[in-house]
């Protein structure tokens, strides 16, 4: 496994060499449980995975909690946790990197809080990148501090004929990726 920080891209290859056809974006969180209160129990935050495609440097589809799939098939999200309660990953979204349209170019993963908490009430937060063995290939961590309610964890972009993660870790003010898609060209 490789901690990854913003910046660091890894090639998404398998230990002999040939390209990974698919994986796992994993995110997982721990609910603070003062979260802005001074009293404890505060309510949990609700974190979101989505993965966001874009050809052409233009939008091209997503799969996030509302929207499970592309229309493709390739990325599919399974499941709304809106609590962070629990041990592991809390959302999960698949990518099969050979049924991704062949002019999508670049996929974003991102983390969003839904009802706009800032990220600041979170911690153990990571998103991490596993292959079929479920051996954990890459992982970026949210430190704390980010005063945003979205952030924009890494990408996924073409290589040839394979594909290279990249980390970002940028704050992003959002709640769902369908907010401001424009914010998020500057990513891709």
């Amino acid at each position: 496994m490789i901690e990854l920080t913003e910046g660091q891209e890894l090639t998404l290859t398998g230990v002999d060499g040939t390209p990974l056809t698919r994986v796992r974006m994993a995110l997982g969180w721990d609910h603070n449980p003062t979260a802005g209160f001074i009293a404890s129990g505060a309510p949990p935050i609700d974190l979101d995975a989505s993965a966001v495609q874009f050809a052409g440097g233009q939008f091209f589809d997503l799969a996030f909690f509302n929207h499970l799939a592309t229309r493709d098939g390739s990325v599919v999200h399974l499941g709304d946790n809106i609590t962070g309660k629990g041990e592991g990953d809390d959302e999960v979204i698949t990518v099969d990197l050979s049924r991704v349209y062949a002019k999508v170019e670049t996929i974003l993963f991102l983390v969003s809080s839904y009802q706009g908490h800032s990220l600041e009430y979170i911690h153990n937060a990571y998103c991490r990148l596993v292959d079929d063995d479920d051996t954990e290939l890459a992982r970026v961590t949210i430190t704390l501090g980010v005063r945003e309610t979205g952030l924009v964890m890494a990408k996924l972009s073409r290589d040839g004929s394979g594909w290279k993660l990249g980390a970002i870790g940028t704050g992003i003010a959002l709640k769902t990726p369908t907010d401001s898609l424009e914010a998020l060209l500057p990513f891709v």
